[in-house]
């Protein structure tokens, strides 16, 4: 087996980003005074002429943005996820949604893991905020390979808004560089019978490690990437409820809103089975190492192991 490299989604962001601007001249990137911490220093090193740097403004990041995609360019925007998605929800609302405007959001410091920063830092909230928004895409991929195959789609082939969110430490970056990403399809990573475990973001990778565990004891347990939270793949998620009866969603975010309710919505009209979420139970982050945070709040794949086995139990 290749040896797993690790690599941080910020970085698969920045290359992803100069990818599509060499390819179109009209991308233009766009910065909230952090550049360097979300990837945005790659674009902004090889396009300075078509890098903004707009200070600590994200309200006025999104007018501007705005402006741009109605003069027929193509703004990429990126500062942390709670600030991106949060604090200018309003904005992105209105100016983005409600006109349908192409502009790609980067959503960075996703999740739990951003470690010592804290529960201000911790973006938890962000897909249920942006997946209920009107011609929104959202998409959370699993490592930094797939965030740069990610961001090149977002820019090229969505002509409305796209959030994306990636996170800030380095994970296993265990995509196949040569893969098709295609926005709205997920991804069977691992073939089972007796039940499907349904992840985005950095918790795939801890889902397939759970799997592992779950096979040692003789329990089959196929692993679905679910990188676009909207438009959602229906068709993979029945699938695997029909086929598999039991389903446990895993994502660094609060079970209310994201990945879980999606699924769950979703089986419940289509395939109900009993769906097992792992994720923040309606609770903020702390400051911590973001390998303590994981294991502390049960995102890891012991807590995904533990999920399984108790909804194993109810299904016998």
């Amino acid at each position: 087996m290749k040896a797993i490299q690790y690599k941080a989604g910020k970085t698969g962001f920045g290359e992803g980003l100069v990818e599509a601007g060499r390819h179109n001249h009209n991308v233009i990137g766009l910065g909230a005074d952090i550049t360097t911490s979300v990837g945005m220093n790659f674009f902004a090193e090889a396009f300075p002429e078509r890098f903004f740097s707009m200070g600590i403004a994200e309200q006025n990041c999104i007018g501007v943005a705005a402006g741009m995609a109605l003069a027929g360019k193509i703004p990429v925007f990126s500062t942390y996820g709670v600030f991106a998605a949060l604090r200018t929800a309003d904005h992105i609302r209105i100016s983005l949604c409600y006109n349908n405007l192409r502009v790609v959001i980067g959503g960075a410091h996703a999740g739990i893991s951003v470690g010592p920063d804290g529960a201000t830092h911790q973006a938890l909230e962000d897909i249920a905020v942006m997946r209920v928004l009107p011609n929104m895409t959202v998409i959370s991929p699993c490592d930094a390979t797939q965030t740069r195959l990610a961001t090149i789609a977002a820019i090229e082939q969505v002509k409305g808004p796209v959030y994306l969110r990636f996170g800030r430490e380095p994970v296993p970056d265990f995509s196949s560089p040569d893969q098709l990403f295609t926005i709205g399809k997920g991804e069977m990573l691992r073939s089972g019978n007796d039940l499907t475990i349904i992840a985005t973001g950095h918790l795939v990778w801890e889902s397939l490690l759970a799997a592992e565990k779950l096979a040692a004891d003789g329990i089959s347990a196929r692993v679905i990437n679910l990188h676009t939270i909207k438009p959602v793949d229906e068709e993979i998620i029945v699938k695997a409820a029909s086929e598999t009866g039991l389903i446990i969603t895993a994502e660094e975010h609060q079970i209310i809103g994201g990945l879980g309710s999606t699924v769950a919505e979703i089986v419940t009209r289509h395939h109900p089975v009993p769906v097992g979420m792992v994720g923040m139970n309606d609770h903020f982050g702390e400051s911590g190492r973001p390998e303590e945070l994981i294991t502390i709040y049960g995102l890891n794949a012991a807590g995904i192991c533990t999920k399984a086995y108790q909804f194993l139990n109810k299904k016998l």
